[in-house]
């Protein structure tokens, strides 16, 4: 395709989601700031979740929680293009997956929500300085906003 066939296909990319307040979805390849092997504490369990490179349009992501010596859950987890919209699909002990859409974010950061869903109902990412903020948040047993922050450094540093 030539420089002025790209520019028109830009120009019209750009003016229809200007047209209808959208932008058209990230791919997965631009959650790379996610990449990496992150790690912490909270309350009595040690916490760690790997993020991989995105490869054939797909980032692939495992959770663990420990306390003492136990397992006490695991999580898989994949961020994709599906359908024109990036997804956050989490598979908690192994269930049947979950979607989020992506509903936010910047070159650092994502919100991915699903309305439908119990429990969390929203999912999000950001990088900090010194590494890796998570939270997940939902309505709790009380039907009032509950949000459960996750603090992540780079494992073994």
């Amino acid at each position: 395709m030539d420089t002025n066939k790209l520019l028109a296909l830009a120009s019209a990319v750009a003016l229809t989601s200007a047209a209808t307040g959208t932008t058209p979805a990230a791919p997965a390849h631009n959650f790379e700031w996610l990449v990496g092997h992150w790690c912490g504490d909270r309350n009595d369990d040690f916490i760690e979740e790997h993020w991989m490179s995105t490869r054939g349009d797909v980032m692939l992501g495992l959770s663990r929680t420990i306390r003492g010596t136990k397992t006490r859950n695991f999580e898989y987890m994949r961020v994709e293009s599906e359908g024109g919209e990036v997804v956050f699909i989490a598979q908690p002990q192994g269930e049947p997956p979950v979607r989020f859409k992506r509903t936010a974010g910047g070159t650092d950061w994502a919100r991915f929500e699903n309305p439908a869903h119990d429990f969390p109902n929203r999912v999000e990412y950001r990088r900090t300085p010194t590494g890796l903020h998570a939270e997940i948040a939902g309505p709790g047993k009380d039907g009032r906003e509950m949000a459960v922050p996750f603090d992540y450094l780079p494992c073994g540093k």
